[in-house]
């Protein structure tokens, strides 16, 4: 009968928050529009939160990280390509892999895993 006037411990949530990763993965695609100024928030983001949660979360966190740096080398890219008219594509092609990444890591998120090809510079 003292089993009832114990109090019980909360059970730990085996399901992290992931939160903060999904706002990440929208951050990166609103840069699209704001010209790259909330992935810059994102990535900051990232390392704040990276390692602070099981590591397929992490390995997310480590994804958004790549992901900014490489949209950074292929926009920069793109941007003096300009000059020769053929930036204007690779923009676009730049777009599109900032897209398809973004979508991915958001699949794995949901799946509760980490993003496949963390290290890739492709998608």
């Amino acid at each position: 009968m003292t089993d009832a006037l114990e109090p019980r411990t909360a059970e730990p949530d085996e399901t992290p928050d992931t939160t903060i990763v999904m706002v990440n993965y929208a951050l990166h695609l609103a840069s699209i529009i704001t010209g790259g100024v909330t992935s810059l928030v994102a990535v900051v983001i990232a390392y704040c939160y990276k390692g602070a949660g099981p590591a397929w979360l992490d390995e997310h966190y480590r994804f958004q990280i790549r992901t900014f740096w490489l949209a950074l080398l292929y926009f920069s890219v793109s941007a003096l390509l300009t000059l020769v008219l053929i930036g204007f594509v690779t923009w676009l092609l730049a777009v599109i892999w900032l897209v398809i990444r973004c979508v991915k890591g958001l699949k794995a998120v949901q799946q509760k895993r980490a993003p496949d090809n963390v290290t890739t510079w492709w998608v």
